[in-house]
């Protein structure tokens, strides 16, 4: 179970630092413009903004290649635990898909709260936990298909969907906490 758990907390790592860091340093210009759909609400709101999306796939992708670094390094640290070949295997695209895909996965699922009439900060339970590890997930099978599929076991996947929603609600409290959420989820 260990292995399950090291492994995907490391694959997932870009796509897990993405929304934290856009919230940290975004703000500025949304993406939407401020604009509205034809329902008369934002298309996404103020909350995604240009700043947030650069600098979360920025910052998600930077720790990707410094996981392409470390790898080879701390492998055997966990040798006991995970195979050092699955450990070391970080694709060069899947750096950047897992990042930009999750926080495309979290600007769709703000879209689609929108349209059910959810405003900023409204909580949607286990979207609001799971929207960027679909998106990440998905853009990256769209992008590395054959890269996702030899890492993404179904043992991670479940793991993922398990672990994900206690990590993203603990970084959202501590976000909360030093003031760079409005709220705790």
């Amino acid at each position: 179970m260990i292995d399950l758990i090291i492994l995907s907390l490391w694959f997932m790592l870009p796509a897990y630092i993405a929304n934290p860091a856009a919230a940290l340093f975004g703000g500025g210009k949304p993406v939407d413009l401020g604009k509205k759909f034809r329902d008369d609400r934002r298309i996404l709101g103020d909350g995604k903004t240009y700043r947030g999306f650069i600098m979360g796939s920025m910052i998600g992708a930077s720790v990707g290649a410094l996981q392409l670094v470390i790898a080879p390094h701390i492998a055997p640290c966990f040798a006991e635990y995970v195979d050092p070949e699955a450990f070391t295997s970080i694709s060069y695209l899947a750096l950047i898909t897992l990042p930009v895909g999750a926080l495309i996965g979290d600007m769709a699922k703000s879209f689609i709260k929108r349209r059910m009439g959810y405003e900023r900060g409204q909580m949607l339970p286990l979207a609001d936990q799971l929207d960027f590890v679909i998106g990440a997930w998905i853009l990256t099978y769209i992008v590395d298909p054959s890269w996702m599929l030899a890492n993404f076991t179904i043992g991670i996947i479940i793991t993922v969907l398990l672990i994900t929603p206690i990590l993203h609600l603990s970084t959202n409290i501590i976000g909360f906490k030093i003031g760079a959420k409005k709220e705790p989820w």
